[in-house]
């Protein structure tokens, strides 16, 4: 009689985990600054499950006594660059038994800028873009402003150009009527911020017609060469003739 063994798979039929008290993938809102606590747990399950937390792609180090059954993480203090970020707690034996909670950071307004102020130069007739980095969470709207009047922004002349986290204005061939000082005012509902740019019109510098200048250039260099030529014909001729003469 032919006896077989018989391998039986323990699956975790029934095992599943909850995050904060979810069973299901959630979205966590805080404001920055203030600390985080996600507390993972097994439920349904008679044995002891090894837990893992991952941020984004990334595995996240736990310590030997926080990991079975029950594993904390703490993010102490949020930041805005967790803004977005997904936490998952899994379970080890399985993967695909997870919990997933994407963080949602409230934060006031960050200019990422190196100054306040800024003076740009822009020659007569060429296109200025003054440029303002901002993010916030929730996402801000800009207002420009020029000697502290809004900007009537004329399509022929002005282009605005906004991301979550750059707002641009383009003025078009500039003149010296453009001088002034222009301000990106961003404004959310946790905060606002602004930036001043000084724009210094100068007078459009003179064009110098570059092929003209180079074909001067080139008949100066072949009028010097055949001078050169002729001369060195004239010397020679005369250094002949004497030994001519003797020869006869």
């Amino acid at each position: 009689m032919f006896r077989g063994l018989l391998v039986v798979l323990s699956v975790p039929g029934g095992v599943e985990l909850s995050v904060n008290n979810h069973a299901a993938d959630f979205t966590l809102s805080t404001s920055s600054g203030t600390p985080i606590s996600l507390s993972c747990l097994v439920q349904n399950s008679s044995q002891a499950e090894e837990l893992l937390w991952y941020r984004g792609d990334g595995k996240v180090d736990l310590k030997d006594g926080n990991k079975v059954n029950i594993s904390n993480i703490c993010i102490s203090p949020a930041a805005a660059t967790d803004n977005g970020v997904t936490f998952t707690c899994k379970l080890m034996r399985d993967q695909s038994v997870k919990v997933s909670v994407i963080l949602d950071v409230l934060c006031e307004w960050l200019l990422w800028i190196s100054v306040w102020n800024e003076t740009v130069q822009a020659e007569e007739e060429k296109d200025v873009t003054l440029t303002c980095n901002a993010k916030s969470n929730p996402q801000g709207q800009a207002a420009w402003y020029k000697n502290n009047t809004i900007l009537t922004l004329q399509q022929d002349r002005y282009q605005v150009y906004q991301t979550s986290e750059v707002f641009q204005l383009s003025i078009k061939k500039v003149q010296k009527s453009d001088n002034g000082t222009y301000t990106c005012e961003v404004k959310s509902s946790l905060g606002s911020g602004r930036k001043d740019f000084h724009l210094i019109v100068e007078d459009k510098k003179p064009v110098f017609p570059t092929e003209a200048v180079i074909a001067a250039v080139v008949v100066v260099a072949l009028t010097v060469l055949f001078g050169i030529v002729a001369r060195r014909d004239k010397i020679f001729k005369v250094r002949i003739d004497p030994v001519s003469k003797e020869k006869k």
